[in-house]
């Protein structure tokens, strides 16, 4: 056996191919999830059809089926033309089509569920037709309310090295577009306020179109006289990442792009969204450098001083722990935003939400207080986290 790095691999397998085999898997695995996606739609297309023309007697199946792919094609086809579009038409577009990207899945849900009961209670087929769609409004409609439902996690987490007590709030996933503006921000810096905390750490994706992307949508920051520091997330480099900064720049927002500051006794890195290493593969991923791996090293931070890492994604545990950092704050994740998606989200991300630790290195992850696509949350919350980072006894 060869060592590298106190890694044991067989002589017959070089280790520069195993960066190839890894990214070769990641390949074919997002190409797996891109069939398996279309094979679900296809036949989550035909279910639909034939079930809603057994409920409701409807002779015609062709019919049904050229309703449904063409509910299927506007859906998907309204969320991806229309993210960016800033017209009213457009806007109604989008949002008619995000929102029924929601419940169309929530009616898949609702009609296997009923054709379940049918198993055990026999009535009329037009009575389970409509009891699926009462629970697809019901549901919908629930998660609705509860991602507009904003609520506060708080925890505390102690940090070697640092002299007093820091309350701090991570704010990530705002998601500023057709869906949220001003006022929905408005209510966090209310919310703020509120925890009376003595920084603000924003990481990512505070825009989701450019719809709202202007300087009166980030007014409500002007309200806080503490220091917020941001970085990038994939959403806003849709958006448009340049115009973002400027504006957040104009109103004293601390934009870090991968480098480093000092505040209060505590060492900040902030980097661009990007990939954790070579061997990672993320169509998410953006930033000037390619990977975590390759920036970290390049930045100059005082070794044994607190330091914090801000990244979007919580991706590259590994490398923030060989660079000495002590807490790690990320989103990106939503924690998987709406039942089922939560539980393969689980499976997706290493660290899906909430507190970790990796060597020594704490990781926490918020669900986001934002929501993308349907603006629905079930099974997961909007979150604001307060942290009280407190000296490690």
């Amino acid at each position: 056996m060869l060592l590298w790095q106190g890694v044991a691999r067989p002589p017959s397998i070089p280790f520069k191919q195993a960066g190839y085999l890894k990214r070769n898997k990641m390949r074919i695995m997002m190409w797996v999830i891109f069939i398996v996606f279309w094979a679900f739609v296809i036949g989550a297309n035909i279910y639909l059809s034939k079930r809603f023309a057994f409920y409701f007697s409807i002779g015609k199946i062709r019919a049904m089926y050229i309703l449904f792919a063409s509910i299927t094609v506007f859906l998907i086809g309204g969320m991806i033309a229309f993210t960016n579009a800033t017209g009213i038409l457009s806007h109604i577009l989008f949002s008619l089509a995000a929102i029924g990207m929601g419940a169309i899945l929530y009616l898949i849900l609702s009609v296997l569920l009923v054709d379940l009961v049918s198993i055990f209670y026999k009535t009329e087929p037009r009575f389970y037709g409509l009891a699926a769609l009462v629970i697809t409004v019901i549901v919908s409609g629930y998660g609705i309310l509860n991602a507009s439902n904003i609520r506060t996690t708080k925890i505390e987490i102690p940090v070697p090295g640092i002299q007093h007590e820091v309350k701090a709030m991570h704010l990530t996933d705002i998601h500023i577009g057709h869906f949220r503006g001003k006022d929905f921000l408005q209510r966090i810096v209310n919310r703020t306020i509120q925890e009376d905390v003595d920084v603000v750490f924003l990481t990512g994706d505070l825009f989701d179109g450019k719809i709202r992307l202007n300087d009166e949508s980030l007014e409500p920051l002007k309200q806080l006289d503490i220091p917020i520091y941001f970085v990038e997330g994939n959403h806003d480099g849709y958006s448009g990442s340049e115009i973002i900064k400027e504006n957040l720049r104009e109103i004293g927002v601390h934009v870090l792009e991968n480098e480093v500051t000092h505040w209060n006794g505590l060492q900040i890195i902030g980097l661009n969204h990007m990939l954790a290493d070579e061997n990672s593969v993320d169509m998410h991923a953006t930033g000037v450098y390619s990977t975590i791996k390759e920036t970290l090293p390049q930045l100059e931070t005082i070794p044994g001083k607190p330091t914090i890492l801000l990244h979007h994604s919580p991706d590259g545990i590994k490398y923030a722990s060989e660079k000495g950092v002590d807490l790690y704050l990320a989103g990106h994740t939503h924690a998987g935003q709406m039942f089922p998606i939560n539980l393969i989200a689980k499976k997706i991300f290493d660290y899906n939400k909430g507190l970790h630790n990796f060597n020594g290195t704490k990781l926490f992850v918020s669900e986001g207080v934002g929501t993308f696509g349907p603006p629905m949350r079930i099974g997961t919350k909007s979150e604001i986290v307060t942290i009280n980072i407190i000296p490690e006894l």
